[in-house]
């Protein structure tokens, strides 16, 4: 298997505006609310930098904006918690793999981490349990991390259990750290507006075969456990967006539901009514889980596509810092 985490940081080089700039050399400082951090250097001041940071003596001197940057004064632990079951294998609302967008994520967020020297982490799993990959601070770790996600999200691996996984971090885990969560679309009040792991193309079915997972809810309320975990843990939430089940499609492509293996009929897919509902519900819920999110005060993302993949981790970040000052 090819390494991942060049491909991380090629995409980083090709995006490497100012902003992507100043969070890998000094700004992800800021994500961990709270924390003590040591004043590094001065660096010129970039749209969105907070203006108490601007050192107004060195401005004066200087004629132009200067901004104060800080660094840790100790390691924080960030902890990537990604579902890796079948799910996960589907296709995305792009086309594109899911397992490669949780993979560029998780390694984007990791090697700001990594570049901080912060140490990170990696829970995994399916319906078949969850394993932990404990902390660490090296690249090889970093790429072991995106390759245990690459190997375990396939369809031939066991169905997803994404409940399983948050339950599992709010058992095992006391120490406070930061949890990055990756997840497809998901709704999270259990009220039936679900349209949960769609999309996903299955090599076993064909060339014009797409491998989708039909709508569904979750078993129960999410809430409770998410404010639990918020309470014990900073939180940031990654979804990678659904394709969709009822999108034009060449006539006589193959839709399955990855948990299942069924077949989602062409004649359903073509039918107005169906696809005008379909639509509704999707709306409903991904307005749902954003909101639900925002009120227990977790910054969230919807990730459509590889060239999402940056600019809306660095806007999450932002977010998330924000929301704590």
């Amino acid at each position: 298997m090819p390494a991942l985490l060049p491909r991380v940081k090629t995409t980083l080089s090709i995006v490497a505006h100012r902003r992507v700039r100043g969070w890998l050399d000094g700004e992800y400082r800021s994500v961990f609310h709270g924390k003590s951090h040591d004043f590094d250097d001065l660096r010129p001041y970039v749209p969105g930098d907070e203006i108490r940071d601007i050192d107004w003596k060195a401005t004066a001197r200087h004629g132009s904006p200067l901004t104060k940057r800080y660094i840790a004064s100790r390691k924080q632990a960030v902890m990537i918690v990604v579902d890796s079951g079948r799910d996960l294998a589907a296709v995305s609302a792009s086309g594109e793999p899911k397992r490669d967008l949780a993979i560029q994520a998780a390694g984007v967020l990791g090697y700001i981490a990594h570049r901080h020297g912060d140490q990170v982490g990696l829970v995994t799993g399916d319906a078949a349990g969850s394993a932990l990959v404990p902390l660490g601070g090296t690249e090889g770790h970093l790429e072991r991390l995106l390759q245990i996600i690459h190997a375990r999200a396939s369809l031939q691996g066991s169905p997803s259990d994404f409940v399983g996984q948050l339950d599992y971090v709010a058992r095992r885990f006391r120490r406070r750290m930061l949890l990055v969560v990756i997840s497809d679309d998901q709704a999270l009040a259990g009220t039936g507006h679900g349209t949960s792991g769609t999309g996903g193309t299955s090599s076993a079915s064909g060339a014009n075969a797409r491998t989708q997972s039909t709508p569904g809810a979750p078993a129960s309320d999410l809430r409770p456990l998410l404010r639990r975990l918020h309470a014990q843990h900073e939180m940031i939430w990654v979804s990678i967006a659904d394709a969709d089940l009822v999108a034009a499609t060449p006539r006589g492509a193959e839709l399955l539901d990855v948990q299942t293996f069924g077949e989602l009929p062409e004649f359903l897919r073509r039918d107005p009514q169906v696809r005008r509902e379909y639509a509704e519900r999707a709306t409903a819920q991904k307005t749902e889980t954003r909101d639900i999110l925002d009120r227990i005060g977790i910054a969230s993302t919807r990730i459509e596509s590889t060239r999402d993949v940056v600019p809306k981790l660095f806007r999450l970040l932002e977010r998330h810092n924000h929301a704590g000052r």
